[in-house]
């Protein structure tokens, strides 16, 4: 089991920049890939950001390229979501996400989840 923990949420005026981090604990050497997620009430779960945990390759959704940037500490387990330029768009419930299978980047292909952070973006 792996268990993930984000942390860094809040309220920020468009044009801010937040920090999500999402901390792994347990059986993390069984992770390949770690990614981000966010969902509005009412619509489905979107698609943020990932990174493979062995070869640093990135993945990115359309709407975030060029602000977000994602990226890891290995050594504590640790993924980040650096979010700049924030808009009222982007207001949602973040989740980080984990598993085994390279380069995911749909919802389905990820099996350990955290409980979300909301991010807030005020106009």
């Amino acid at each position: 089991q792996v268990q993930l923990v984000e942390s860094g949420g809040g309220l920020v005026q468009a044009g801010g920049s937040l920090r999500l981090s999402c901390a792994a604990s347990g059986r993390t050497f069984s992770i390949l890939t770690m990614g981000w997620f966010r969902q509005v009430p009412g619509k489905e779960r979107e698609f943020v950001a990932a990174i493979s945990w062995s070869d640093h390759s990135t993945y990115y959704a359309d709407s975030v390229k060029g602000r977000f940037t994602i990226s890891r500490d290995n050594a504590k387990n640790t993924v980040y979501l650096q979010m700049n330029n924030l808009t009222p768009e982007d207001t949602a419930e973040y989740y980080c996400a984990a598993d085994r299978t390279y380069g995911a980047t749909r919802d389905y292909q990820y099996h350990y989840w955290g409980h979300g952070t909301q991010v807030t973006v005020s106009s």
